[in-house]
């Protein structure tokens, strides 16, 4: 309703680096004020959220999305994925393409765009795909305004699954030079899975004539250097074209130091991490089989640990839920052969809690997680000054937080339609709890409970020009 105000009280508010206590006024849906408690005149009219002595986040940017709808409704919805994003405190989620087919072009684009309008939980920005079929297409994507970044693959499709990687892929190194060089023309950075595929190609069918087919063996068959490798060549192609890249889900401690020092030569490149390879080894896979399998795998213990080094040094620039929904029933294809079902783990949900938990056990700060999860994807995506930080003019986004209560996670009360397929993530115990999603003013999640009755009132975020 126009004019609507809006007050949130009684919270521990986070303002420049540091929890203070603050009221916050809202005005259509955007931050109109941040005052010392009670100084501000609230009439009876006036709307209250009370915090209940909570913190007070800044909402948070999920820059690693995959809603599977249209063609595979099955695994996830874009009503479902962000009534997930609610419960998981996203308040704006980035969603890259793997739907049939995924937005190659200017007129898919739209027609996701708008199945998001019509059921959008929390708002919502689009990556574009960026492959070798369709390059011309690249630079109309661009100058629509429409998105954020480029998507792309460096592999070609998987057996049975090309409507869903059509204009998605550059799958040899002719590919990949000349699509970063179109991607750099136009502007905007370049999302990539980095890993060799042809190492990996190779690998497996070794893995698989050896009879090696369970478990960790997908991990074995998709080695650190298939990671690295593949980052140093297209830090070299950044080098060349000046593309802006950005490293997606890296997993291994060797990409990152690369990707560290692409930095320090002034690169234009960005360093994305998931919850998974920071806070699970290899082992799961012996333990979870396919509902551990993701790509890249995860790593050894070692590397695990390592990986933290550069979430202190600042060179990972977010984190992603890289939230990868498939059913119960394709990913028990792999208990018998792990090669045999998708990889991806349904995160959307878990990527802010089990950050939360990590910050807990004094593995990063508070300042340190809102920069991962809210600041920096906002503004290398160019949502802020709109998303990412409480201030006056921006979207009043924000998530409270009670750090101290423990839980324990049951998938079945889980939003995502995969939620069965979440098996690694039920029965953990984690401490850091979020008690309330806001989104432009509006309470979408409370108490863990997200109503459909919020269908439709995400938007399209559309970034800074």
């Amino acid at each position: 309703m126009e004019g609507k105000k809006v007050w949130v009280r009684n919270g521990k508010v986070f303002l420049d680096g540091e929890l203070v206590q603050a009221d916050i006024l809202i005005q259509d849906g955007k931050i109109a004020g941040i005052l010392s408690p009670g100084s501000g005149v609230c009439p009876a009219e006036d709307e209250v959220l009370d915090a209940g002595g909570k913190w007070v986040l800044p909402g948070t940017v999920d820059p690693h999305v995959h809603i599977r709808a249209p063609g595979y409704e099955e695994r996830e919805d874009f009503l479902t994925g962000t009534m997930a994003a609610a419960a998981g405190g996203v308040t704006t989620m980035i969603e890259q393409p793997l739907a049939d087919p995924p937005q190659y072009s200017l007129e898919i684009l739209d027609r996701r765009i708008a199945a998001a309008e019509e059921s959008a939980v929390v708002d919502f920005a689009f990556y574009g795909a960026a492959g070798a079929d369709f390059p011309e297409k690249i630079m109309e994507l661009a100058q629509s305004g429409k998105i954020v970044s480029f998507k792309t693959f460096l592999h070609e499709a998987p057996n049975g699954r090309d409507s869903e990687f059509i204009g998605l892929t550059m799958k040899n190194d002719v590919e990949q030079y000349q699509g970063m060089q179109a991607v750099a023309r136009s502007g905007k950075i370049c999302g990539v899975h980095a890993e060799n595929n042809d190492m990996i190609k190779a690998m497996i069918g070794q893995m698989k004539a050896a009879g090696r087919i369970h478990g960790r063996d997908h991990a074995a068959s998709r080695p650190a250097i298939t990671e690295y490798e593949t980052v140093s060549k297209l830090l070299l192609f950044a080098r060349e074209t000046g593309a802006r890249i950005e490293f997606c889900h890296i997993s291994t401690p060797e990409a990152m130091e690369m990707i560290k020092r692409g930095k320090a030569e002034g690169l234009d490149v960005y360093l994305e991490t998931c919850p998974h390879y920071l806070l699970m080894d290899d082992s799961w896979l012996d333990k979870y089989g396919p509902f551990a399998k993701c790509n890249p795998p995860l790593r050894d213990e070692a590397r695990v640990r390592k990986l933290w080094d550069y979430i202190e040094d600042g060179s990972v620039d977010f984190i992603g839920s890289d939230h990868a929904p498939y059913t119960y029933e394709e990913k028990m294809r792999g208990q018998d052969d792990i090669f045999s079902c998708p990889a991806g783990i349904p995160c959307i949900e878990m990527r802010v809690p089990l950050m939360l938990d990590a910050m807990s056990k004094g593995l990063l700060s508070l300042a340190r997680l809102v920069e991962l999860v809210s600041a920096n994807p906002a503004k290398i995506f160019g949502l802020h000054p709109r998303k990412g930080e409480i201030r006056v003019g921006a979207d009043a986004d924000f998530i409270f937080v009670d750090p101290e209560e423990r839980y324990t996670i049951r998938t079945e009360d889980m939003y995502t339609k995969s939620r069965k397929s979440a098996l690694i993530f039920d029965g953990m115990e984690l401490q850091g709890r979020i008690k309330a999603t806001v989104v432009r003013g509006e309470m979408v999640m409370e108490d863990g409970r997200v109503s459909d009755s919020r269908k439709g009132y995400g938007q399209l975020i559309l970034p800074k020009a």
